[in-house]
């Protein structure tokens, strides 16, 4: 006869060894940058360039599926196998899309922008931009548009939200410690940008490349925790890809002036070359 009071039985793997895998993920996500010479950056090959864009979308892409299908094998053996593929799907955030949590999420981050935006619109005429649909293709015609907008959101939130979260949830990691480990790595990963800059930027003191690599680790961790803790209320990749695309799209938070989303066409780039001519 079971004892009433048994103890639960332990979860299928460790909070050790899931974030052990994490960092796995991560080192597949970027690691493969440095091992070709198509995606390896130099001094004479920026990261920006079309062919570098092309070949990086490729190898994270792969990256990615790779991870997510292991974490998927993982979910379907974890408890003796009692995890079928729907619940496994619905533990990735694939399934199903959640179509109205995204909006409302998209919504409530775009209440954060709510000066920029009002100010980019109305005052500066920029729903102009999108009447004529400039922003949309710039998305499909700069491939750097397409790198901020569409494939490293999409790359960034499989990788570390949809392959990595449930890997937490299935150690029986708090929510709490969930939302304040991952973004960490999520952050660490970025960290190889500083070498990029100093090859790519030796001219920049390397004080300076240090504070601008702190500051992104910082602002990326801090995201990535706001990116997790909308994963784990919401349980769908598509609401935090289009947060993580919306706030690229808007770039940092700025209190000082308007920004303008998705780069605002031809019309923002030209306001903005004007104002760096002014500079110099």
């Amino acid at each position: 006869m079971p004892a009433i009071n048994a103890a639960p039985p332990p979860p299928p793997i460790t909070t050790r060894a899931a974030i052990f895998l994490l960092v796995l993920y991560a080192l597949s996500y970027f690691v493969p940058f440095y091992l070709s010479h198509t995606t390896r950056p130099s001094p004479t090959l920026s990261r920006d360039a079309p062919s570098v864009i092309r070949a990086r979308i490729r190898s994270v892409t792969l990256s990615c599926l790779v991870c997510t299908t292991a974490t998927f094998v993982v979910l379907s053996r974890a408890g003796a196998g009692d995890t079928t593929p729907r619940e496994a799907l619905h533990l990735l955030g694939l399934w199903p899309p959640a179509l109205w949590d995204s909006c409302r999420v998209l919504f409530l981050t775009a209440l954060l922008f709510a000066g920029p935006l009002f100010s980019y619109f109305v005052v500066e005429r920029g729903w102009a931009d999108w009447v004529r649909l400039a922003p949309v293709k710039e998305v499909w015609t700069e491939w750097t548009t397409w790198r901020n907008i569409i494939a490293g959101p999409v790359t960034e939130e499989l990788l570390f939200r949809t392959a990595s979260i449930p890997l937490m949830l299935l150690a029986g990691t708090p929510p709490t410690r969930t939302i304040l480990l991952t973004p960490i790595i999520f952050g660490l990963a970025h960290v190889h940008h500083f070498y990029e800059f100093r090859l790519t930027h030796p001219q920049v003191p390397a004080a300076a490349a240090l504070l601008r690599s702190c500051f992104q680790l910082g602002y990326t961790t801090l995201f990535g925790a706001y990116a997790t803790f909308l994963f784990l209320r919401t349980g769908s990749l598509l609401a935090v890809c289009a947060v993580h695309a919306f706030c690229n799209c808007m770039g940092l938070r700025q209190v000082w002036a308007a920004s303008s989303p998705c780069g605002a066409g031809r019309r923002g780039r030209g306001r903005a070359r004007r104002r760096g001519e002014k500079a110099r």
